[in-house]
């Protein structure tokens, strides 16, 4: 999305959020959609390839 300014603007979304912590994903300009972790005051950022290798990750811990 681009503003008036010919500014490119990123939408982003919300995934799961708590008291502390959040996820959301962004529909970057160039097409690729980036994956996000905030936990208190580190950020983790994902490319989708890696975001889907953390997602198993979690799954086996939860087992």
């Amino acid at each position: 999305m681009t503003d008036n300014n010919g500014n490119t603007e990123l939408k982003t979304t919300t995934l799961a959020e708590t008291s502390n912590l959040i996820a959301w994903k962004a529909e970057e300009p160039d097409g690729e959609t980036t994956f996000h972790l905030e936990l208190n005051n580190i950020t983790l950022h994902f490319f989708e390839e890696e975001w889907t290798e953390f997602l198993e990750l979690v799954k086996l811990l939860a087992k």
